[in-house]
């Protein structure tokens, strides 16, 4: 590799490659979309690279989400490359502040301001926590940019925000944490008319073709019920 760049491959599969390298000193994390051997599936990989690259460029300057950066000397073509967060994800997380998840809503909120919803906060992965104790998003293959503040953009901002209040309530309940889970944007969303008929349609398909016939799992790795949950530390406090 030239450019003075390592590379470390963090995932692989039929949709491509994600690379963790440092170029100058400075460390990114790069997207290579491919194809396998299913029709398509280069298509959908750069569908999904091209989705990644608007919602950033959408929130450059954001705190708290990856920057876009040129592509290293020598990279292949239709790569995104992207700052690299330091921190874990949510479902790895030892230790949160006790304001993590309004520090989360309020970053949330940052990013719907914008007009971009993320579409993928199920996944506790896509949810970091930095080595400070901030919260930070994370791929954003999914995501949808929205110049108008219409039906759909309302919608897939409460399907946002009720995922986030999902998290809440499985990291705080059962004496878990702070009792906050009455609390916080999502607090007492349902979910939508789009994403009840996405449950009973759309997501079997997607499994299907992500899962049994591209054979990758999309990072969806949860913490489980029986723990360890995370220590809960000082708040964070107003930024």
């Amino acid at each position: 590799m030239s450019g003075g760049s390592r590379v470390e491959i963090l995932k692989e599969d039929a949709l491509g490659r994600v690379e963790r390298l440092v170029v100058e000193g400075e460390a990114r994390v790069r997207r290579v979309p491919a194809g396998g051997r299913i029709p398509g599936s280069a298509w959908v990989a750069r569908l999904l690279a091209a989705r990644e690259v608007r919602a950033l460029r959408a929130l450059d300057g954001l705190g708290c989400v990856p920057r876009l950066r040129e592509s290293a000397p020598g990279a292949p073509r239709g790569v995104v490359e992207r700052t690299f967060l330091a921190g874990e994800p949510l479902s790895r997380a030892e230790a949160l502040p006790r304001d993590f998840f309004d520090h989360l809503d309020a970053l949330v909120g940052r990013m719907h301001a914008r007009g971009v919803c993320h579409n993928d906060l199920h996944k506790e992965q896509n949810v970091l926590v930095l080595e400070d104790g901030r919260p930070a998003l994370v791929d954003f293959q999914l995501a949808s940019v929205h110049r108008t503040r219409g039906r759909r953009f309302e919608a897939r901002c409460r399907e946002d925000l009720r995922h986030l209040q999902k998290h809440r309530r499985r990291y705080t309940r059962d004496g878990r944490g702070p009792s906050e889970q009455a609390t916080g944007a999502g607090a007492g969303l349902r979910r939508g008319v789009v994403a009840r008929v996405w449950r009973v349609t759309g997501k079997p398909l997607y499994n299907l073709v992500t899962r049994r016939l591209l054979r990758t799992r999309d990072g969806e790795e949860r913490r489980p019920s029986s723990g360890p949950w995370p220590r809960w530390e000082p708040p964070l406090g107003t930024e």
